[in-house]
């Protein structure tokens, strides 16, 4: 699968989608991920891609054609032949552009488990105090990854890789290890884990893990995987703050 980002700072990406299993699958060649200097893009000779907004108020919007001309730069190179302002429906759906955007619906394992099985992603990465509203026209999604404000979108898109690749086969090594994941074809958190040693600091790990017995292990981590979603996460099941106090 390929990764395009579109940014005015990739050299703020380029160690972190290096390390660890991104960079053992890019090496791999289980994934490909490209960074794209947005600037590249612009038609003026200072590179400039914000502006002031229309209407008034604080800050600089960046601009649309930048974003716009490396979209279809790169849905050329990799093969899509949708170059021009069209529909969702009638673009390449192999090839899914996604901006990142604090304004946007929020992302879910379900994406990555779905867009793992796409051929590509574009992200676009914001800046400033956001991007012309034109640009949603050009884009399949627009995603946030979470209620709050980031300085731009390259943390998000970052997320964004590692959450796909996970579901990409072969870049994690034992598949085990995604289905026992929090969120995973379910709507509750993963069970509490523990390693070495048993005891720390008089903090022993539960007896039934040391037991040997499989089914009451997975008996124990079902029951844990639910108690930990209902404190941590109440609104995944229906509750609110109040029940989950009320019930301990």
């Amino acid at each position: 699968m390929r990764f395009d980002i579109l940014t005015i700072f990739p050299d703020a990406l380029r160690g972190l989608l290096s390390a660890g299993i991104l960079g053992q699958a890019q090496v791999a060649g289980l994934i490909d991920v490209r960074l794209h200097d947005l600037r590249v893009f612009t038609d003026d000779p200072h590179r400039v891609v914000d502006d002031r907004p229309y209407g008034g108020g604080a800050g600089m919007l960046m601009k649309v054609e930048p974003f716009v001309r490396g979209i279809e730069v790169i849905r050329a190179d990799s093969g899509s032949n949708a170059t021009e302002r069209e529909s969702v429906r009638e673009r390449d759906a192999s090839v899914r552009t996604i901006l990142l955007s604090p304004q946007g619906r929020l992302f879910k394992q379900a994406d990555a488990a779905n867009w793992a099985r796409l051929d590509g992603l574009i992200l676009l990465c914001g800046r400033y105090e956001g991007v012309d509203e034109r640009l949603i026209e050009f884009v399949d999604d627009e995603i946030s990854i979470g209620d709050y404000v980031l300085a731009g979108g390259e943390a998000a898109a970052a997320v964004v890789v590692e959450a796909t690749a996970r579901m990409t086969p072969g870049v994690v090594g034992k598949f085990d290890s995604i289905e026992s994941d929090s969120f995973y074809e379910k709507l509750r958190l993963g069970a509490p884990q523990y390693t070495r040693p048993p005891e720390f600091r008089g903090l022993r790990v539960p007896e039934v893990l040391l037991s040997g017995d499989h089914a009451k292990i997975e008996a124990f981590r079902e029951t844990e995987a639910w108690k930990k979603t209902t404190r941590n996460r109440p609104e995944l099941l229906g509750l609110s703050l109040e029940e989950t106090t009320e019930d301990g």
